[in-house]
């Protein structure tokens, strides 16, 4: 079994008919003033060797202490907030392409992980996610028929 992204939130929704992705164009236009009222989706990469998983997001612009790591009933959240800050006047915005808001990404953890020792590091704008694989649970087993 590998890693499955599990994530309830509306922005995967892919819209099935035009009129649904133009309602959904002009809704997320407008939502994006609304500064802590946008949400997004951070692009992810996950990587799996033999000996654990690598989760990479792309949040660049943020701290360290921004994020939330939480594991619950093998489903591994990573949240948090980035803000836009205004700091100077004399900028004049013409375009602004980044994300801003809150996000939330979730992920089912398969059995076979050491959730005691999950560990993370931010880095370059990318917050890589370490879960190493547990060496005693196997999930794969072979059955001789006798």
């Amino acid at each position: 079994m590998s890693i499955v992204r599990y994530n309830t939130s509306l922005n995967d929704f892919v819209p099935t008919t035009f009129s649904n992705m133009i309602d959904r164009f002009f809704n997320e236009s407008l939502s994006r003033s609304g500064g802590a009222a946008y949400s997004f989706v951070p692009k992810v990469d996950v990587v799996e060797n033999e000996k654990a998983f690598e989760i990479h997001v792309a949040v660049p612009g943020m701290n360290k202490e921004e994020f939330k790591i939480d594991l619950n009933d093998n489903f591994l959240t990573i949240s948090g907030e980035r803000k836009f800050s205004r700091e100077k006047n004399e900028n004049n915005y013409r375009t602004i392409e980044t994300q801003y808001g809150t996000f939330s990404r979730s992920f089912s953890l398969p059995d076979n992980v050491n959730a005691s020792a999950i560990s993370a590091k931010y880095n370059n704008g990318i917050l890589e996610v370490l879960v190493p694989k547990d060496e005693k649970k196997t999930l794969k087993t072979t059955i001789k028929v006798g």
